[in-house]
C-alpha cells in the first residue's frame, strides 16, 4: 500500500541546489519511493548554531510503500551516499553545516515516537523552513497531533 510521507531537504555546504536534486534523483530510483512533488528551494538562516552559511531549503511529498522505519534508513543512506557523517566523530556542532539534511517530517496521519524515530518531526511545527514549502505543497494538511498547517503559520508568524 503507497502512502504520502513530506521529506524535509536542507544543505549548506558545497553546490546546495545540485546536492539537493541529487538527493532527489537518490530517492527517486529506491524501490518502493516516488517522488510526487518538490517544493521551490529557498535561502534560509541557520537556526539553533548561527556560525554556519546560510541553508537551501524544501520540501518533498513522496509516494512511498516503505514503512517508516524502513523510509528513514533510506533517507539516511542517501545522506551518506552524498557525504553526509552523522557519526557524531569529529567537531561538527549539533545543527552545524552539513552537505545534506534529509528529515522525515510525515508519514500519513501517523503519529509515532520510537527509539530513533518520530513522527511527525518533533521540530516541525516551530520551522518556518519547514512549514512554508510544506504549505506550498499541501496548504490543507493536518499535522497529526498538532493541528492544521495554516494555523501553525500563523501562530509562527504572530510570534515573530
Amino acid at each position: 500500500m503507497k502512502v504520502t510521507a513530506y521529506v524535509g531537504l536542507g544543505a549548506n555546504l558545497g553546490d546546495r541546489e545540485d546536492t539537493l536534486r541529487r538527493s532527489l534523483e537518490l530517492l527517486a530510483a529506491r524501490d518502493g519511493v516516488a517522488v510526487a512533488a518538490v517544493s521551490a528551494l529557498r535561502e534560509t538562516e541557520p537556526v539553533g548554531y548561527l556560525d554556519q552559511p546560510r541553508f537551501l531549503n524544501g520540501v518533498a511529498c513522496l509516494e512511498t510503500e516503505l514503512p517508516p522505519r524502513e523510509l528513514l534508513a533510506t533517507l539516511l543512506e542517501v545522506e551518506r551516499e552524498l557525504g553526509r557523517d552523522r557519526s557524531g566523530r569529529g567537531s561538527a556542532p549539533r545543527w552545524g553545516p552539513r552537505t545534506v539534511d534529509l528529515d522525515l517530517l510525515l508519514y500519513a496521519d501517523l503519529e509515532l515516537d520510537e527509539e530513533g524515530l518520530t513522527v511527525p518531526h518533533p521540530r516541525l511545527h516551530e520551522r518556518r523552513f519547514v512549514l512554508e514549502p510544506l504549505a506550498e505543497l499541501a496548504p490543507r494538511l493536518v499535522v497529526p497531533g498538532v493541528g492544521p498547517l495554516k494555523t501553525l503559520l500563523s501562530e509562527l508568524h504572530s510570534s515573530r
